[in-house]
């Protein structure tokens, strides 16, 4: 089933009552099943979230997504006892060879590589030299073809009604780097919800190693999807005139987790996608399989 994204942006006390999360500001009150909530984004210093409704919404496999002074996802909550053989897991994982963690990250960086090929030739309807790129990617890219490409990318990425193209891509740069932010903080989210119900420790990532880092394995399986919050972006500047992270933006910037995405015979919204990516790294740590099933972005006649 597709999950709801609750976004509250005002000051709110967020109850529950027989499994309905109750939600109540000065002038309305409402209430919404548990069972059909995905994300729970606060953003608002003033909200009152109950320790019983966290309990049932985090047993739900809901991820609350916390907000900081800036506006942009801060932190987030997950389950961590969302699998009935939760400790054979995280024992795969951790056990796991470096050659399989390099010939897992090689994968990811070729869909990566691939994907921002493909949004760049649809977004400027020209084509490209990252198919040859991707096709250079060495084990656990030893090379770096990522920082390669990383740098094309950013150079040739058009800016719609600006004379000039290219996006100098920075962490706390200016527009429309708040956008690209917020929209790839929800997917990191999105992604440690799909690996935690995995049974996945998001802690332990295959290449992304900081040890400051709650969510490396998130960090590390989000790569290939990066593109869509990118041609999210690209939208909303085209659309819109606003370059401040306002209401707005951030409901289109949500819509990414609805996005359709493409795998052999069958499409899927992107959070369930997730899932089934989550699922088959899963598997790769069990030995069951070999490669981490990635979906394609687009179809093929989007990209054609």
């Amino acid at each position: 089933m597709l999950k709801r994204t609750i976004l509250i942006e005002n000051k709110f006390s967020i109850t529950t009552k027989n499994n309905q999360l109750v939600l109540k500001s000065e002038i309305k009150e409402s209430s919404i099943p548990i069972e059909d909530i995905g994300f729970l984004v606060l953003d608002h210093n003033e909200i009152y979230l109950s320790i019983p409704a966290m309990n049932l919404l985090i047993e739900n496999n809901t991820s609350i997504v916390i907000c900081g002074k800036n506006h942009l996802p801060n932190g987030m909550l997950l389950n961590l006892n969302s699998h009935h053989i939760q400790q054979e897991i995280f024992k795969n994982q951790i056990e796991a060879s470096i050659p399989l963690k390099k010939q897992l990250w090689q994968q990811t960086i070729i869909e990566k590589i691939k994907n921002q090929g493909q949004l760049l030739e649809k977004i400027t309807d020209s084509k490209n030299s990252f198919v040859f790129l991707a096709s250079k990617v060495l084990s656990g890219d030893s090379t770096n073809m990522e920082g390669v490409a990383a740098q094309q990318y950013w150079k040739h990425f058009p800016q719609p009604n600006l004379e000039f193209d290219g996006i100098k891509r920075e962490r706390y740069g200016n527009y429309p780097n708040n956008f690209l932010n917020y929209g790839y903080a929800i997917l990191r989210a999105a992604t440690a919800r799909a690996l935690s119900g995995s049974g996945l420790l998001n802690t332990l990532g295959i290449h992304h190693k900081s040890k400051y880092n709650a969510f490396a394995l998130a960090d590390d399986i989000m790569e290939p999807f990066r593109p869509i919050v990118d041609e999210k972006v690209f939208e909303i500047m085209q659309r819109f005139d606003e370059q401040e992270l306002n209401t707005a933006i951030k409901a289109e910037l949500l819509q990414i987790l609805t996005r359709t995405v493409y795998f052999k015979d069958e499409k899927s919204p992107l959070m369930v996608a997730l899932q089934k990516t989550a699922s088959s790294l899963q598997q790769c740590f069990t030995g069951n399989r070999k490669k981490i099933k990635y979906p394609a972005l687009w179809s093929l006649t989007d990209i054609e």
